[in-house]
């Protein structure tokens, strides 16, 4: 991170559609340099907030400043890129014509050849955009968000669509681009993704935040281990060993004809594993790890229910970030 006054200042924002809240009282500060992972279930306030940022609504409370200015205001844009969820390209148009059609609105764009090359995209620069498959597009999208050279980026969901490839492309693109000096907020309901690219995280839940700091920060908040252990086949059910001294809840269980390979999460790893040998269970090839930054994520936000999306619509209430991450 470098010096200098944030590019990013969020105070006390609060953003309702009907009754709806999206946004409740949330503050935040990006400052140049930092690569910022933003976390949060459907509905948790996250595509809100960049529309915020980006000027593309206002806030009902509070203020939010972009490069020290209104985001509102043009020459408070110019130094921000931005790829939304769903981009819409002219379908017609060449990759190629595309890319110089946006490079055209900055004063010092990356050249054609370029913004291609980061992105593995230089085969389809005479490809019409209406041709590309999903992933492709996607890949366009991001590298039209830095054509511009912005010291701001801001990407919502940025490898939704991509394959394993594509995707570790994207990302390599992305950390040389916040190498050279560009500040970078992203969402991202890949758990992975944020593990890989974030040096900071910040978790939103329900239009609050609801942690902020580095990722090994956010991970000790919770101070959850990960108890793996391999138990004779029939041997304790899950619902026992969750209800162990220490032990938080099960969090997964592998049967094969060597024996079940269990994963606990625990609170207290020293009190589990005692209890485990003061009840007698036999086990085997006993590991204890750290939490990974899911399972940190599911804890922080536990609340149960029905949670509108960030538009006000009714959503389900299980957090979209499912995807297993080693820690």
């Amino acid at each position: 991170m470098t010096a200098g006054p944030p590019v990013v200042e969020v105070r006390g924002v609060r953003r309702t559609f009907g009754a709806v809240v999206a946004l409740d009282d949330v503050s935040l500060d990006v400052h140049p340099g930092e690569l910022v992972g933003l976390l949060g279930p459907n509905g948790a306030g996250k595509s809100t907030l960049l529309s915020l940022v980006s000027g593309l609504r206002r806030p009902d409370a509070g203020t939010v400043r972009l490069l020290g200015g209104d985001p509102r205001d043009a020459r408070s844009r110019i130094g921000l890129g931005t790829t939304p969820q769903e981009t819409g390209l002219p379908p017609t148009l060449r990759v190629g014509e595309v890319v110089d059609l946006v490079a055209g609105h900055y004063p010092d764009p990356m050249t054609r050849g370029e913004a291609l090359a980061r992105f593995g995209l230089e085969d389809l620069v005479r490809r019409q955009t209406g041709g590309l498959s999903g992933g492709q597009k996607r890949r366009l999208a991001v590298a039209l968000a830095l054509v511009g050279r912005p010291r701001l980026v801001l990407l919502d969901e940025p490898t939704t669509g991509l394959d394993v490839e594509a995707r570790h492309v994207l990302w390599q693109a992305l950390r040389d681009y916040h190498a050279d000096g560009a500040t970078v907020l992203l969402t991202s309901h890949y758990l992975e993704e944020v593990e890989a690219l974030a040096q900071r995280v910040v978790v939103i839940d329900r239009g609050r935040v609801l942690a902020d700091g580095s990722l090994r920060s956010v991970l000790d908040l919770v101070g959850l281990r990960r108890v793996l252990l391999t138990l004779p086949a029939g041997v304790a059910d899950g619902d026992e060993l969750a209800a162990l001294p220490g032990a938080h809840s099960l969090a997964g269980r592998v049967a094969s004809p060597a024996g079940d390979r269990v994963t606990v999460l625990a609170s207290d790893a020293d009190a589990f594993v005692r209890a485990l040998v003061e009840r007698g269970t036999p086990f085997r090839d006993l590991e204890v790890r750290g939490a990974s930054l899911e399972e940190a994520f599911l804890a922080l936000t536990a609340a149960q229910g029905e949670r509108p999306d960030d538009e006000g619509r009714a959503g389900a209430g299980a957090p979209a970030a499912t995807q297993e991450v080693t820690a």
